[in-house]
């Protein structure tokens, strides 16, 4: 198998992930903001992130789709990850002093431990794909 199809797998179940979330938070807006509101961070990063994360999953979908930003795409999804499963983590094992609402669509149905183990299982997808493929130059053509 070539790299180029070796990073086909990952990069494609992560812009499912990051679309559908996305497009969800923005969809079903009041939902959303409610739920980042519902938080365990102050109302003023709550505001922040409501606008800022659903953006920034799309961003990260449109990174992953084409050859020349797809490096970017899995090194962004590693970190947004890494910053997901690190909070699921902590509410998972009572860091917080209230557990807040989960707010992810169809994924609002799993549990604290099944979300963290989704999201490290994409953090793998994430890091064979980043592994799989090159860094580009956008100033350097294919």
């Amino acid at each position: 198998m070539e790299n180029t199809e070796k990073s086909a797998i990952p990069s494609i179940l992560l812009i499912l992930l990051w679309t559908y979330t996305g497009l969800d938070k923005l969809i079903s807006w009041d939902a959303s903001k409610k739920a980042f509101h519902n938080q365990t961070f102050p109302a003023e990063l709550a505001e922040i992130l409501a606008f800022a994360v659903p953006i920034s999953e799309l961003l990260i979908a449109l990174l992953l789709l084409f050859s020349v930003s797809r490096w970017w795409g899995y090194l962004s999804s590693i970190l947004l990850l890494t910053v997901f499963t690190t909070y699921v983590g902590l509410i998972w094992v009572g860091a917080f002093p209230r557990i807040p609402c989960n707010c992810a669509g169809i994924l609002e149905s799993l549990g604290w431990a099944e979300h963290f183990w989704l999201n490290s299982f994409m953090i793998v997808l994430s890091i064979i794909g980043l592994s799989g493929t090159k860094k580009r130059d956008p100033k350097v053509p294919l």
